[in-house]
């Protein structure tokens, strides 16, 4: 009996690890067009200093491996898309949302005000916002595996 009682803490134990890893935020996550419904690159997102940050990690364009932002100004004009911070500081809100200021678009050169958050109906899809003005797209993102 007591043999049955300690292996069933550790399933529940290693439910709640799984559980809890798969609702995480942070991690790899494949940005699919809302456009075209295509994969576009892979993300890395991020904790640092209580704040959340995202970095192109992988492009997933065929053809698109060696992009630069050619459309940029200043110090991001020609440089790499891989390896670019495109979330900047964003910050949790108390809903389990994150919004920022800098969610930066590479192919248009362009950054948006962002709200992320985890899809409610399904941990594995991250719902990434980005704001002009009043106007607004979403993008579905989806869990990288590793």
């Amino acid at each position: 009996m007591l043999k049955l009682n300690k292996e069933l803490v550790l399933v529940a134990f290693l439910l709640m690890v799984n559980l809890s890893q798969s609702q995480n935020i942070f991690g790899k996550w494949k940005t699919i067009d809302d456009r075209t419904g295509l994969p576009k690159a892979v993300i890395d997102i991020y904790e640092k200093d209580g704040l959340m940050y995202g970095n192109v990690i992988k492009i997933l364009e065929p053809g698109k491996e060696d992009s630069v932002c050619s459309k940029c100004e200043g110090d991001l004009k020609d440089k790499p898309v891989l390896g670019m911070t495109i979330i900047e500081a964003a910050e949790k809100q108390d809903n389990g949302y994150w919004k920022g200021k800098k969610l930066f678009d590479p192919e248009q050169a362009m950054t948006f005000r962002c709200k992320i958050w985890l899809n409610p109906e399904n941990s594995n899809e991250l719902k990434v916002r980005g704001y002009l003005a009043f106007i607004y797209r979403t993008q579905t993102w989806i869990r990288v595996e590793g």
